[in-house]
């Protein structure tokens, strides 16, 4: 405990005077006849709008009523009412598997289970204009079959237009790398060689993310479910075909989903919540220009930002959940979730979150 006050003190004194630049607005509040359970928030842009998606039940995390809704904005800050853009059976429920934008169509991945441990598969929904959408059609790998998994919410394109991401496959929560050369994510996905220690019903290493090194490599970053609470770490040198073993970091993380990504200018980034314990109370974002070595983390939201817990629910974590970055015109946003009740999103030129 001496240790993460510590932390935090010192995290206070670097707050100084950036703490006012950083813009942080709510999507979505809940209410007393709404939703009381929000979480896998992630933010896109096409013609004028963000869409921000994130999945939501009455009270419970992973409950069979869970669905995916959307939300989108002129101006990132008014933001309409949320819509449901799949809807649970009374087989499967929804969650969300992020965007992808090609051309002129929006592309939101959805991912439909039956229960969490034994996982589920990828489908997408098409749209023209973000209001009307094609009904959801199976993600397939490059020989054709069906994805037997569930897509992590942010695949990142390579400079030569290849996206790459992660997914995890069935049976249980395996998390693998993935890619495909087709631009809109929906076919030909092939799974990268990689050897993942394996726990059981899921990989030691999951939720990843990753970013791009100045020599072209890619890093994947992923949560270590062994509790060292530092993040593991994959490296492909081959446009994501194959990977080192996860390696501990020395990234402090609390076992939590985090996000990294590139600037334009190439300076790697990753948003989550250092801490050397279960707790999810600071959100974060540390910078690298080499891709090896990171800044000290910058808070964007603290303690003190935090409000109190409106509703109970299974599995509804105090803090700054999930969070998941999206640059767009000069600046950051940052989609996450508050108490996994609130959807929120903080915000800034990226001049501002740089030391």
């Amino acid at each position: 405990m001496r240790r993460i006050a510590l932390f935090l003190m010192l995290w206070g004194l670097a707050a100084c005077g950036k703490q006012a630049a950083i813009d942080t607005i709510t999507v979505y509040e809940p209410t007393a006849e709404g939703d009381h359970y929000v979480n896998n928030a992630v933010l896109t842009h096409l013609q004028g709008h963000f869409y921000c998606m994130w999945q939501s039940s009455a009270t419970d995390e992973d409950a069979p009523d869970t669905h995916l809704v959307y939300s989108r904005s002129r101006d990132g800050r008014k933001w309409s009412e949320p819509q449901t853009l799949v809807p649970c059976t009374d087989s499967t429920f929804a969650s969300a598997g992020g965007w992808i934008v090609a051309g002129d169509t929006l592309i939101a991945f959805v991912n439909l289970l039956s229960d969490i441990q034994a996982g589920g598969t990828a489908h997408f929904l098409l749209s023209t204009d973000g209001t009307i959408w094609s009904d959801p059609q199976p993600v397939t790998m490059a020989d054709g079959t069906a994805m037997n998994g569930i897509l992590e919410q942010d695949p990142h394109q390579l400079p030569d237009g290849r996206l790459v991401g992660a997914a995890h496959f069935q049976p249980g929560l395996k998390a693998r790398p993935i890619y495909t050369d087709d631009p809109s994510g929906r076919t030909g996905w092939h799974t990268g060689q990689i050897e993942m220690e394996d726990r059981g019903s899921q990989s030691r290493g999951i939720e990843p993310s990753l970013y791009l090194r100045p020599d072209g490599a890619i890093v994947m970053l992923f949560r270590d479910q062994a509790s060292s609470f530092r993040k593991l770490a994959a490296v492909s040198t081959d446009r994501g075909e194959t990977w080192t073993r996860p390696a501990l970091t020395d990234l402090t993380d609390a076992r939590s989903k985090q996000c990294a990504g590139n600037l334009p200018d190439g300076r790697a980034y990753i948003v989550g919540n250092p801490t050397p314990a279960k707790d999810r109370t600071i959100l974060a974002i540390q910078w690298s220009t080499d891709g090896g070595s990171f800044t000290e983390p910058i808070p964007l939201r603290t303690p003190a930002d935090l409000p109190p817990q409106q509703y109970e629910g299974r599995y509804k974590t105090l803090g700054y959940n999930y969070p998941k970055a999206y640059y767009h015109n000069g600046r950051l946003y940052i989609s996450y979730t508050e108490n996994k009740e609130r959807v929120v999103i903080t915000s800034a030129p990226i001049p501002r979150f740089v030391p």
